[in-house]
């Protein structure tokens, strides 16, 4: 099935991905030629070097990009959706539950899941800051005013979040174009100033400098890597414009325009080697530093949007799956269904980000944090891809291990690169990712135990009913729905009605959700109806993690199966768990202690499920773990 966004027309599905997909690629420009010969790699401007790191960048590009994630990791679409968290629900269904790599494929999905959040936080903060800090080049006497100028950009982008992006959005493809053509344009003014730096395109020079340098230039690998930020956001964003807009995209205006201005910047260091302490901004001269510094900024905060959306689109997929406890998700537009804000997690980005951009002071600074998280996201989608092509597509062995040997060889000798920065700001996003994934799991190890808990203390719904039944309770109008779990017996709230009440509703509907590692669920398969007798039902609702839960609208969906439902006259029951930390088996006490709090703090039920309010008894029950 395909994703319900709105069909259009290819032409303006490929120029929307140049706008949205390729903001963070595309802005990598602005500080990696700079961040590359910065003095602390200890890497020398010569010509040698500067021919070897240019084609290092244009093979990587080549390779990394436009092979592996344009040509073959798009071919992993689950259903139409991409992203790591896509990928992970889909090498976990080509492996059994019961199998040896169940668990050890869903530590690495989720923790190249956190890393990705890492990514988010330092592409506003180093995008913003180095488009801004064009204008230490015009006047160095304006560097003071930097930090707080990019300070004052971030807050106004993450404080308008909550209007979406439908209003502004029209406005990121037409700026995006322009940047790509000012992009090219000045790439093909330093090549022909410089031609000779067109033989950068001949591999020969990348091996050729990693030979002559060694360890140096395995270093400078941990700074080349910041040309390819961004090549995990065009997977993430299949699911919004599929595949055919994104390679268009990439192959007709971002790859040439990028490939041309590397190779422009390289021809202006061999011109003018001096440029080198901000290569970006010098590559026309004075006169466009400003235009370039306000450009730049925009193309920055339409980088900085697509990593924000693409967080909120995470965490909403993550509640689902049930790695994170259920927040609250506003809808943003009323026409794109990905359209999404999570306040939480807004606040909580802006936050970090302003952390960053005051704690490293420069774009040179982040960098070193930037590559770590890049490299470690695309290793794990790597170890998963080679899963789905071996497992679910029952691919050949030997072109299985070939195809993902070649590139697991590349991501970690870019990884390994980046790692070398532990200690000068790589350990940041790493600690993001720690402290995500050690939320992630807990909430989902927490969830297990609550589950295991109220399994063991579960009474059989079917032996209940028919003991219930041999003398039945007196029988009021109405219709009770009473919220279930996969692995419930009778649920706590029909236990409370029945002990304080001793009535039973004329109709009686058990309501379980499934959540299925899937992103969508076609309407007519949503919804499947049992009859347990005497008025009783049980409702089976299927969801994917990319669908909205909305429950008034599957009881519309009940009708086809013989069950109407009248909104005034139906009550749902909810049981609302507290849950309590006890010493002994389970989890570590802070986990168990981290794991109460998040409960506690979750989203209601009846809030998550769009539930009116006017219609629900909530009773609570204690849980153990």
């Amino acid at each position: 099935m395909t994703s319900p966004h709105k069909k259009s027309s290819l032409v303006a599905l490929t120029l929307a991905a140049v706008g949205i997909v390729y903001g963070d690629i595309g802005t990598s420009p602005l500080y990696t030629l700079k961040t590359i010969f910065a003095p602390e790699h200890g890497l020398a401007l010569t010509p040698a070097n500067l021919l070897g790191t240019v084609s290092l960048i244009f093979w990587g590009l080549t390779l990394i990009v436009s092979l592996k994630y344009v040509t073959l990791v798009l071919r992993a679409d689950n259903r139409g959706e991409g992203g790591i968290m896509a990928l992970m629900a889909l090498a976990l269904s080509s492996v059994t539950r019961q199998s040896r790599w169940y668990f050890p494929l869903s530590v690495v999905g989720v923790f190249g899941a956190t890393l990705f959040y890492g990514d988010s936080v330092i592409t506003p903060a180093i995008s913003v800051l180095s488009a801004i800090e064009g204008l230490e080049v015009a006047t160095p006497a304006l560097s003071r005013y930097v930090v707080p100028l990019t300070i004052v950009v971030l807050v106004a982008l993450y404080s308008v979040q909550s209007h979406g992006t439908a209003g502004i959005g029209r406005w990121f493809a037409p700026i995006m174009v322009v940047w790509f053509a000012a992009l090219a344009v000045m790439g093909i003014v330093n090549i022909v100033a410089a031609p000779q730096i067109l033989a950068a395109l001949n591999p020969w020079h990348a091996l050729q400098f990693m030979l002559d340098n060694r360890l140096i230039a395995f270093i400078a690998l941990g700074a080349v890597v910041l040309a390819f930020t961004g090549a995990e956001a065009l997977y993430a964003d299949m699911g919004h414009f599929g595949k055919k807009p994104i390679r268009m995209a990439w192959f007709l205006i971002t790859f040439p325009a990028l490939a041309l201005n590397y190779l422009g910047q390289g021809g202006l260091l061999l011109a003018n080697p001096d440029a080198i302490s901000n290569p970006f901004y010098q590559q026309l001269g004075a006169w466009s530093v400003y235009p370039l510094v306000i450009l730049s900024t925009m193309a920055t905060v339409i980088a900085s949007q697509a990593t924000i959306s693409g967080t909120f689109s995470m965490t909403k997929q993550a509640i689902a799956l049930g790695f994170l406890p259920r927040m609250r998700v506003r809808h943003t537009s009323e026409s794109e269904i990905g359209q999404i804000y999570i306040p939480v997690v807004n606040w909580l980005q802006l936050c970090v980000v302003l952390l960053a951009v005051v704690g490293f002071g420069s774009s040179e600074n982040l960098a070193a944090a930037y590559g770590i998280a890049v490299t470690a996201t695309m290793l794990a989608t790597t170890i998963l891809t080679f899963f789905v092509i071996r497992y679910r597509w029952n691919l050949n062995p030997l072109l299985c291990w070939g195809a993902t040997g070649f590139f697991l060889a590349i991501d970690i000798a870019f990884f390994s690169a980046s790692a070398l920065k532990l200690f000068h700001g790589g350990w940041f996003p790493l600690l993001l990712g720690a402290i995500l994934f050690s939320v992630m799991l807990t909430w989902k190890r927490g969830r297990q135990l609550v589950f295991q808990n109220l399994e063991k203390h579960a009474i059989p719904l079917d032996d209940f009913l028919s003991s219930l039944f041999i003398a039945p309770p007196p029988r009021v109008p109405g219709t009770a729905i009473f919220l279930r779990g996969e692995s419930d017996g009778v649920p706590h709230a029909l236990l409370h009605n029945l002990s304080h009440n001793k009535v039973l509703h004329e109709r009686v509907v058990f309501l379980t959700v499934h959540m299925k590692e899937v992103p969508w669920v076609a309407p007519e398969k949503q919804v499947s109806i049992d009859d347990l007798g005497h008025q009783c039902y049980q409702l089976n609702v299927h969801y994917g993690f990319k669908d909205e839960p909305d429950i008034p609208n599957v009881l519309a969906l009940c009708s086809k199966h013989g069950l109407d439902f009248e909104m005034m006259e139906t009550s749902f029951f909810i049981a609302r768990q507290t849950v309590i930390s006890t010493p002994g088996a389970g989890m570590a006490p802070w986990r168990e202690h981290l794991f109460v709090t998040m409960s506690r703090n979750a989203r209601g039920a009846a809030d998550y499920y769009q539930i009116p309010t006017n219609r629900v008894i909530e009773l609570g029950t204690q849980v153990e773990i």
